[in-house]
């Protein structure tokens, strides 16, 4: 296919209702393909959502989900990823009018071969079934006992130390109830950065600042960039930044072979020894202490600052006159390498055992299903988990209130049966050595 020239396509995007008759401007894929944000021309960056063609490269620094997310789908089709992410898809539309510059011409297919398009049509179909069973909607009750217990915890964990005093035995027992109080509230944090919590996005930003913030010592705005991308491209390398371990780690069965050949900077071939010295015991207390902090003094985020300051005061003038401060360091170094510990094993076991590659612009149902796994449904693996053993339903249906994740399994499973796609379950002792 031929391109345009350069000059109509800037046309293009001044007026895309320009031409005869008021009809948008017409774009092929190839063109498309062309605006990656990489390279020739200009570093323009183009998307598609629904055959309409937005031109972002201005607006992508301004995206309130963050810049990287939205420039991992540069040259790409984001109509499947838009209805995943965006809970009011009206509002949305509304503002990315400015941004439009025409549409796909008429004998271009809506998605790329890459991209199932059976299964794509089968899996909005399914959305639309759960949106009419109203599983996108939040149960108050279920969250509001999910909060109290995390108080309660917290409270048994002082009480202990207050009642029982600081030997040996009371003082591991408060950790281990402040431990459990922390990952509980990484759940919840979770939970209300998703919107799944409250059913207006502003009440999940203003509760998720106060649950991540007052009650973890993390950045809200550090953790829903990250964790966004994430969720875009799971198990994408260069895109997924849950995979930037190299060089102390190599994932997957492609990059482990090219990178671990390529730069030799560890005995890659000893890694599942010094996994379990490394990265579980230590990726909460050390990199979780200084990175969110760099990047939030850094980008002037003074408010998750804040935030994040109030929880080490807190924590300080409630324990420090029971514990004294050298007491207190070991406590508060101890809390942190079992909550790290608990969520790296718990996290890990649903995307280090699957496939992980460079980014093959599949449709989404595909890409969540090769990226991800669950782990079988139990009353304490559900609540061990904080519901990612449903991680498959999780990634597919990312604002969807945990609680139903459940109702909607049955009807994953019979897609993946339709189209010959393996659901992966197990329990969750398997899904922790998958792992190794």
């Amino acid at each position: 296919m031929t391109l345009q020239p350069e000059h109509e396509v800037k046309e293009a995007k001044k007026n895309p209702e320009s031409g005869a008759g008021s009809s948008p401007r017409r774009f092929t894929w190839e063109e498309i393909g062309l605006r990656t944000g990489r390279g020739h021309p200009q570093q323009e960056r183009w998307l598609v959502i629904d055959r309409k063609v937005y031109d972002i490269s201005q607006f992508y620094r301004r995206h309130p989900g963050g810049a990287r997310v939205i420039s991992h789908f540069a040259g790409q089709d984001a109509t499947e990823v838009f209805v995943a992410f965006h809970v009011n898809h009206a509002l949305v539309r509304k503002y990315m009018s400015s941004l439009l510059i025409g549409e796909l011409t008429p004998d271009e297919i809506s998605m790329k071969p890459s991209k199932n398009i059976l299964l794509v049509e089968d899996f909005r179909e399914l959305r639309a079934t759960i949106e009419r069973m109203g599983l996108l909607n939040p149960n108050g009750l279920f969250f509001f006992l999910n909060f109290l217990q995390i108080l309660l915890l917290e409270a048994a964990s002082w009480i202990t130390l207050w009642y029982f005093g600081t030997s040996l035995v009371p003082f591991l027992i408060s950790a281990v109830l402040l431990t459990t109080s922390l990952s509980q509230a990484g759940y919840l944090q979770h939970d209300l950065g998703h919107f799944s919590v409250f059913s207006k996005p502003k009440w999940n930003h203003v509760v998720q600042k106060f649950v991540i913030g007052q009650l973890l010592g993390l950045p809200a705005s550090w953790w829903n960039l990250r964790h966004a991308q994430h969720h875009a491209k799971t198990n994408c390398f260069l895109k997924d930044p849950d995979l930037n371990m190299h060089p102390w780690f190599t994932l997957g069965k492609v990059l482990s072979v090219e990178l671990g050949m390529k730069k030799k900077f560890m005995p890659y071939n000893h890694q599942h020894k010094y996994f379990f010295v490394t990265l579980p015991p230590f990726l909460f207390p050390v990199y979780f202490q200084y990175f969110p902090l760099h990047k939030t003094i850094q980008r002037r985020d003074w408010a998750d600052l804040a935030w994040m300051l109030s929880f080490y005061i807190r924590f300080f003038l409630t324990y420090e006159p029971l514990l004294g401060v050298k007491s207190l360091l070991g406590f508060y170094l101890l809390i942190r390498v079992l909550e790290s510990i608990w969520l790296v094993w718990v996290t890990q076991m649903n995307h280090i055992p699957m496939n992980i590659d460079y980014d093959k612009n599949l449709d989404w149902f595909s890409t969540q299903l090769q990226a991800t796994c669950n782990v079988d449904q139990s009353l304490f693996n559900d609540w061990f988990t904080g519901h990612l053993n449903f991680h498959i339903e999780h990634h597919l249906f990312p604002t969807m209130p945990r609680h139903n994740y459940w109702k909607v399994a049955p009807l994953v499973k019979s897609l993946c049966a339709k189209h010959g796609i393996e659901y992966h379950c197990k329990p969750l002792l398997t899904g922790f050595a998958d792992i190794v």
